[in-house]
């Protein structure tokens, strides 16, 4: 019986190393075709990289010796002249995070949410359908011309005065898109199994998008909702159209003119050329970097921390 069992499993054996060998015959010229598609492919990489590098040892190099003193960090600009050694930039980092926190509060649960319509709700109806269409639309609308319909409707229209609540208002619009958008991927790319299951069991779909499909999507979620961060703290036409330029330090974000980072670069700009303005703005660079960087690290940590993987 073992003999013919090995009789019987020769062939096939035969068979399976001939497709095999088959397989593995590749012609020369299909090898060379995948060698330069490679190499087209790694270069085009490191093409893609070089700008990148170039920028970041750029704003390092340049920018770390100022932000290395503990005045940076403590001190505003506040009875310092610019062209002059000293101060720091905590007026500039108080009106970036304060700015970047409103928009955040407002702007994440309405993306979260319009996303969560689209995917799991809309199912191609004409609401969704304009809901769509106006966000595509809003995705490619350049900040100035958020910053000048924020301008013309709250301080022309209704009277109020020029502040960090308006730049806000203006960041809203360029990051309630992005946060849409990128939600609603995320959530496309949960498997319907994962509901399907869900609802066999007897759970309700409010149920079912918050305890199984939001942690699926959570780690590309916070990924997407920390670049639209990181997009509207770097944006500048907002912060030069409804709020004034300062050197002090200013919490509140209703009243008075208040800074930020990018505005504190384009008033040392502005400034002139002396060697300690030049330092000042490349220091307002790297710590724009910085603040980026360790908000995303944190969300990364988040997102490990609660995704359902976990």
């Amino acid at each position: 019986m073992t003999n013919n069992i090995s009789a019987v499993s020769t062939p096939r054996m035969d068979e399976q190393l001939k497709n095999s060998s088959a397989f593995s015959d590749i012609s020369s010229r299909r090898k060379t075709v995948d060698g330069f598609a490679s190499f087209l492919i790694y270069m085009s990489m490191f093409v893609a990289a070089i700008p990148l590098v170039w920028v970041l040892w750029t704003v390092i190099s340049r920018g770390l010796a100022p932000i290395l003193t503990v005045d940076w960090w403590t001190t505003s600009q506040q009875g310092v002249l610019l062209q002059l050694p000293g101060g720091g930039a905590l007026h500039a980092m108080i009106g970036t995070l304060v700015q970047a926190l409103i928009t955040s509060v407002v702007s994440i649960p309405i993306g979260i949410f319009t996303a969560i319509y689209l995917v799991e709700y809309a199912n191609g109806n004409r609401l969704g359908r304009i809901t769509t269409f106006m966000v595509d639309i809003l995705t490619g609308v350049p900040s100035i011309v958020a910053a000048l319909f924020i301008y013309s409707m709250w301080i022309v229209l209704f009277g109020f005065d020029r502040s960090g609540l308006a730049v806000a208002l203006s960041l809203v619009i360029l990051m309630v898109p992005v946060i849409i958008r990128n939600t609603e991927e995320m959530l496309r790319v949960v498997p319907h199994d994962l509901r399907e299951a869900s609802y066999a069991l007897g759970v309700p779909k409010w149920k079912t998008i918050a305890k199984i499909v939001l942690p699926t999507a959570l780690s590309g979620i916070v990924t997407g909702v920390m670049l639209a961060i990181a997009r509207i703290m770097g944006e500048s036409a907002p912060v030069l159209v409804l709020v004034g330029s300062t050197q002090a330090t200013n919490w509140d974000p209703t009243t008075g003119p208040q800074s930020s980072l990018p505005l504190m670069m384009l008033d040392m700009y502005k400034a002139g050329t002396a060697p300690a303005t030049l330092d000042k703005l490349w220091g307002a660079a790297l710590t724009l970097v910085l603040i980026i960087l360790v908000l995303n690290i944190g969300a990364r940590l988040i997102s490990a921390k609660f995704s359902v993987k976990q």
